[in-house]
């Protein structure tokens, strides 16, 4: 099993390039099951949750393949309707199939995601929503079964805020008879680059990045071709890495309107960002942090992806930082392994209290998670002597080619 083995205490200089966001990918990817044809779909990462929803795409009937940075799918309308728990397993995203399925198919069969039951996570909001749509949906045995005839519009009141609700919504109203109305919608910037992809295959779509979303439905649409926004979470990721060890680097392809939470807290802590020519970021850091409070929430918000970063260079901070987690229960695992590094974190009730020390110590750590991945990485980045990273096919999820960007700008890893 592959490992990071990172030597830490080096200022990071140079150019750093921003891949194509994941998050915004997979669930345009999904709406390619709308409309049969051939999609050029640029700007996608080369990433094992990309390569996921591509075998699911397959067994629905729709060819894909990388060319460059390009995907290339091909929907040959293959009618196939279920997607089976050994694919659904490694990834939640793979929920967003079920909207698109119902628009266009009529069915669809797709196992729960792994580890979910109805009503502690978010998909009841999604069956809730489709069925007021008139689709009929029993869960048996593990899978969601679902048909409908046409899917009708109607007006969605989502309870609590979800990213992959909205966005299956969106998607299967686009294709529905009539008008729908999607309110407590989420408003993050890959919904609306979703929604930007639905309008290029023709939909008719109102009100993306805020808390009201309208979608008139059509009685068809085509195949487009889009360009993937760029991932906010890694930009914010290289972003906290510059500010924990130090230097200047160039950081090229960050989206920067989306990312205020994000690059206000790392001003607040001590980080130096100036946009330059062409949107290009110039960070710049001495490697000495001042405590910042954050409190995680739905876009605009702090988002969650980016605080197991943001705890990692808060370690070192001077004073005091409280970190509020209000989007997942079990978001804190990284903080165990931070504390083998010497960090000084207090956590109780979803909140914890980070202490700045004068240093980490490099440390052997486990991932349990994508996020705490990249934390752990910053803090190694940021420690003392040598420290492995185990379990890092987590960071492999969502980043592309992290340890290449990075010894690019002049860290001191390698994986082995």
């Amino acid at each position: 099993m592959d490992k990071l083995i990172i030597k830490g205490g080096k200022p990071l200089f140079g150019d750093a390039y921003v891949s194509g966001s994941k998050n915004a990918s997979l669930p345009i990817m999904a709406a390619t099951l709308l409309a049969e044809g051939v999609y050029n779909i640029s700007n996608v990462p080369v990433l094992k949750d990309i390569f996921t929803m591509g075998e699911l795409l397959e067994r629905l009937g729709i060819e894909n393949s990388f060319s460059g940075d390009t995907f290339i799918l091909n929907n040959m309308d293959g009618g196939g309707a279920d997607a089976p728990y050994d694919l659904v397993k490694k990834m939640r995203a793979s929920i967003l199939v079920l909207g698109p399925l119902l628009a266009k198919r009529r069915k669809a069969k797709v196992s729960l995601p792994g580890g979910c039951a109805i009503g502690e996570r978010p998909v009841d909001l999604h069956i809730a929503a489709l069925e007021k749509m008139g689709a009929e949906i029993t869960v048996n045995h593990g899978y969601i079964e679902a048909s409908c005839g046409r899917l009708t519009g109607a007006e969605i009141n989502f309870k609590t805020v979800t990213v992959t609700g909205t966005e299956n919504i969106l998607m299967a109203a686009a294709l529905a008879k009539g008008r729908t109305v999607i309110n407590n919608a989420a408003a993050e910037p890959e919904i609306s680059d979703l929604a930007g992809f639905l309008r290029k295959m023709g939909a008719e779509i109102t009100g993306d990045g805020t808390s009201v979303i309208t979608i008139e439905g059509t009685d068809e649409l085509s195949a487009a071709d889009y360009s993937v926004m760029p991932d906010r979470i890694e930009a914010g990721t290289l972003m906290c890495a510059v500010a924990g060890t130090g230097g200047d680097v160039r950081l090229h392809n960050a989206p920067l309107k989306c990312m205020s939470a994000v690059t206000d807290a790392l001003f607040t802590a001590g980080l130096a960002v100036k946009e330059g020519e062409d949107g290009v970021l110039e960070l710049s850091s001495g490697g000495e942090l001042n405590s910042a409070d954050i409190s995680t929430k739905p876009y605009p918000g702090f988002p969650t992806d980016m605080q197991a970063q943001y705890m990692a260079i808060m370690t070192k901070a001077n004073g005091t930082a409280v970190i509020d987690e209000n989007i997942f229960e079990n978001r804190f695992m990284h903080v165990a392994e931070l504390k083998r590094m010497g960090a000084d974190i207090a956590v109780k009730d979803g909140q914890a209290v980070v202490r700045g020390v004068k240093e980490l110590s490099g440390a052997p750590v486990m991932a349990s998670d994508l996020m705490a991945s990249a934390g752990l990485v910053i803090a190694a980045l940021m420690a003392t002597n040598t420290s492995e990273i185990n379990r890092v096919y987590h960071l492999d999820r969502g980043y592309q080619e992290f340890e290449k960007k990075l010894r690019g700008i002049g860290a001191d890893i390698k994986r082995v």
